[in-house]
């Protein structure tokens, strides 16, 4: 779970803007979103095999560049 501590003579403001910093960091709201609607795992199996071309595009794309 995450959490902040608040010290006296903290503002407000910076609080949330530490507890936004560290659920970013944590990877909370990805994985809200992720989970937002039901995945069949077919469709997960699928989504993961696409984002694997693309990144194994990218991956050769730049390997291409730093040839030139």
């Amino acid at each position: 779970m995450l959490g902040i501590k608040l010290k006296d003579g903290d503002h407000f403001e910076g609080a949330i803007r530490r507890f936004k910093k560290q659920c970013e960091k944590s990877g909370l709201m990805a994985e809200l979103r992720k989970r937002e609607y039901y995945e069949k795992p077919s469709v997960r199996k699928k989504h993961k095999a696409i984002a694997a071309r693309k990144r194994l595009a990218k991956m050769e794309r730049r390997a291409r560049q730093q040839s030139r």
